[in-house]
């Protein structure tokens, strides 16, 4: 398996899982691309993702993903400064939010993929200037979709989720499980 992404965070997820990937960024131009809706463009990044290194890998799996908040209708990836992100979070505060994790997984040895997305609900709690000020200075918001992740500082901050943890995470287990079912690969072939 290949994972055309360079987020630590889903390599740490594959790991974990008994997955063994190598890492290769795909290096998209994410700005050049648009779509309708945020769980459409997630889609389309993550598959320009995997198609890019999906064509200089033979016989390997290559997933690509992507994942953006969709907050009031509008797709926050990462922040462009500091102030946006403020600027978001104040906007949010007590109020829910949608992180669409968008996968697509290529046989470059068939040619066949499989793609999906996931979204999972995000309940924002309402932490004071002080606070997110402190927040923005661990520079955690500035890596991440939203401006936030649950497994550092920014869970502080996330009251609940409706949905799987893992999508907010930027990988679904579950549904990679299903497109590498799609493709006739079971997950457990690739455990190490």
């Amino acid at each position: 398996m290949v994972l055309a992404s360079g987020s630590k965070t889903r390599l740490a997820m594959l790991r974990q899982a008994g997955l063994a990937p190598e890492v290769i960024v795909s290096g998209v131009d994410e700005d050049a691309i648009t779509a309708g809706t945020t769980g459409e463009l997630v889609l389309k990044l993550a598959r320009a993702k995997a198609a890019a290194v999906a064509a200089d890998v033979p016989d390997a799996l290559v997933l690509g993903c992507d994942s953006l908040l969709d907050f009031e209708g509008q797709a926050c990836g990462k922040p462009g400064s500091a102030e946006e992100a403020a600027a978001w979070w104040r906007a949010r505060r007590g109020k829910t939010g949608h992180l669409h994790t968008g996968h697509c997984l290529i046989d470059t040895a068939t040619g066949r993929e499989a793609s999906a997305a996931s979204v999972t609900a995000v309940h924002f709690g309402e932490p004071s200037d002080a606070e997110i000020a402190a927040y923005l200075a661990t520079d955690e918001p500035a890596q991440v979709a939203g401006a936030f992740t649950i497994d550092g500082p920014g869970g502080f901050f996330v009251n609940a989720l409706e949905g799987d943890h893992g999508t907010v995470l930027g990988l679904s287990l579950p549904l990679l499980r299903r497109l590498l079912s799609d493709l006739d690969t079971p997950v457990t072939d690739l455990w190490r």
